[in-house]
């Protein structure tokens, strides 16, 4: 359970998620508060409990009420929520109407919440309404420490598993298909359109190199703001806006792809790049210590760092990255470990014991009560 659907780092984690419990004999419904993109490729047994977002309170009451009628129809058995409005609206109202144990996932860092959403999730996962809450990186594990007692003793640590994304079209072939200049260095970065991710740094790269381009894939309300922008640098003929791409298609946009810049502000785990680097595409990202932590194998880093906000910085590593292949080569080397350290069968067996935990106390509260 989910609040919007549509092709995001959340919704990815969830589908690859449900894909491998139903691989092991799990019955799984997907269900979302409302659709959000058209371009989203839901996945089986998809639920919507509203066409769009709720634009008033009236609308806001019959998505609720909907998703009440959703979860009396499915009567879980458990009930996994993402991201900080699924965990929050999605616990309270599947408490109202069934007994399922709550797995909440803690996608969203504390940046990304308003202070009465924080303060709803507190109270919440202190007081039981989440029976489970699962943390995808150890950075988020220190976010959170200053959380309650009764709120951290309820966390597990769950790294994120992934699809492999290396697998593209020959790069002319890919480049023609998004209608990508063939003859030139191209950027690019896989993300949401939101002011969160500090695109606005990826597209000044424009303006300090003439001969680069930048591909920007993903949808949001920053869009008109960041063509603003290319337009202000006079660098919109090299700026590209691929729209959303669903899951099976990313592969073919990262061959692409001469380097991949991150300059996100807020991440809990850097899904983008992980994927980028993965996939054998050299990564500059923003120098936060949760990507610091997942980008990296053996102790040594998988991608370059640099501090996003430092125009100089960024643009210069970009250019060493262009320049040494044998920079290049080592990050890409480093990456392919990756795979090994985020295996998605490892996460779907460790949501496996997390599900298994959790009806076995519900099982044994039942038996207690009679």
């Amino acid at each position: 359970m989910q609040t919007q659907a549509e092709n995001a780092g959340a919704q990815e984690i969830s589908r690859l998620l449900g894909s491998g419990l139903t691989a092991r004999g799990y019955d799984v419904f997907n269900l979302f508060f409302f659709r959000k993109s058209d371009s989203f490729d839901e996945p089986p047994n998809t639920l919507y409990c509203a066409s769009r977002r709720p634009g008033n309170p009236l609308a806001l009451l019959r998505m609720l009420w909907q998703l009440a009628a959703h979860i009396r129809t499915i009567k879980p058995d458990v009930v996994l929520t993402f991201q900080h409005f699924g965990n929050v609206i999605g616990a309270g109202v599947s408490r109202l109407v069934s007994r399922a144990p709550v797995i909440a996932n803690q996608v969203s860092s504390a940046m990304s919440m308003s202070w009465p959403v924080r303060a709803a999730d507190i109270v919440m996962g202190s007081v039981g309404f989440f029976t489970c809450i699962t943390l995808n990186s150890r950075d988020m594990e220190r976010e959170y420490a200053r959380y309650p007692a009764r709120y951290r003793s309820r966390m597990k640590h769950v790294p994120h598993g992934f699809d492999d994304k290396s697998r593209g079209l020959p790069r002319e072939i890919a480049r023609q298909q998004f209608k990508l200049p063939s003859d030139c260095v191209l950027l690019g970065c896989a993300a949401r359109l939101h002011p969160h991710k500090r695109l606005d740094a990826a597209i000044r790269l424009l303006a300090d190199t003439p001969s680069w381009h930048l591909a920007l894939a993903g949808q949001g309300a920053d869009e008109e703001r960041l063509k603003a922008l290319a337009d202000e640098l006079k660098v919109n003929d090299r700026l590209h806006f691929i729209g959303e791409i669903p899951p099976q298609r990313m592969a073919d946009f990262l061959v692409c792809l001469d380097v991949f810049v991150f300059p996100s502000q807020a991440e809990t785990f850097g899904l983008a790049a992980v994927e980028a680097a993965s996939a054998g595409v050299p990564c500059v990202v923003n120098d936060l210590p949760v990507l610091r932590e997942v980008l990296s194998f053996d102790g040594k880093p998988a991608a370059m760092f640099v501090d996003a906000a430092d125009q100089a910085a960024l643009s210069a590593a970009v250019s060493s990255i262009l320049a040494d292949g044998a920079l290049s080569a080592e990050l890409r080397q480093r990456a392919k470990g990756l795979k090994s350290r985020y295996s998605l069968d490892t996460m779907v067996d460790e949501y496996v014991r997390i599900l298994d935990e959790a009806t076995r106390a519900d099982m044994d509260e039942m038996v207690g009560r009679t």
